[in-house]
């Protein structure tokens, strides 16, 4: 009869496990595809570039998001920062988004700007 009960109590909160093993790890939530985030922020009007993605959930319902934008013709507005973040929000469920804006001036290259760096 225990292990019946330590069955039943391991399958309905294994979901709750993993949330909280992502949470600890810092992990990409399950609902949201990080090609699908950056294919979205490499589309923008005026972004030639999207590097140092970072995507994890801060809480079991709140997720968060920081990326690097290179746009080497002009600096967004607030109105353009407010959208995307909008945008964020509706298409991924991502509530708290940082975004740096660059140039891609060569004379300064961006250290995290290489592909082998962790996303």
């Amino acid at each position: 009869m225990s292990l019946i009960i330590v069955v039943a109590i391991v399958v309905g909160t294994w979901q709750l496990f993993q949330e909280f093993l992502n949470l600890i790890t810092d992990a990409v939530p399950a609902s949201i595809e990080p090609l699908a985030v950056r294919t979205y922020l490499a589309g923008l009007p005026g972004v030639t570039g999207v590097h140092d993605l970072h995507i994890w959930a801060m809480s079991t319902t709140e997720t968060a998001l920081t990326a690097h934008l290179v746009m080497p013709t002009a600096y967004p507005s607030d109105a353009f920062l407010v959208q995307v973040n909008r945008e964020l929000h509706n298409l991924f469920g991502i509530e708290h988004t940082t975004l740096q804006v660059e140039t891609g001036d060569p004379s300064y290259p961006c250290p995290l700007a290489q592909e082998n760096v962790v996303l």
